[in-house]
């Protein structure tokens, strides 16, 4: 039995949380692209990874919403909304950040990661500038 979009993403985001990312990876369509907020561009989960650990020691998701709809192209579009909770990079906890992450699927696979956030507006990270290099 298949999953459904939504579970896809679901198991998606706990592979990634726990660092399991060759699996996560199997998730991922070839070519995917995973945009964080200020732009940044990653193609690989662990290049997201390595660029992650300047910014925080750890950040888990409460995942708490989900919601599917079909693009005019036939993609599947599934957006998952909750909040963030971690440590940041001076050992202090936070918890209660936004994120909506929107998340394009075709044939089953995870083709385009939208991650949207709080972290920045809470301090407990920097977007580079436009013109600065991206991490």
């Amino acid at each position: 039995m298949d999953a459904s979009p939504a579970a896809l993403v679901d198991r998606y985001l706990q592979l990634c949380e726990d660092r399991a990312l060759d699996e996560a990876t199997a998730l991922l369509a070839p070519g995917a692209r995973i945009v964080f907020p200020g732009g940044r561009v990653h193609t690989s989960l662990h290049q997201m990874a390595g660029a992650a650990s300047g910014h925080y020691t750890w950040v888990r998701k409460h995942r708490e919403r989900y919601f599917e709809g079909t693009g005019a192209d036939g993609a599947v579009v599934v957006t998952s909304l909750g909040s963030l909770y971690g440590e940041d990079l001076d050992g202090a906890p936070f918890s209660g950040i936004r994120y909506a992450d929107v998340f394009v699927l075709r044939d089953g696979l995870i083709v385009e990661q939208n991650v949207f956030n709080d972290l920045p507006e809470a301090g407990i990270i920097r977007i580079p500038s436009a013109g600065g290099a991206s991490a």
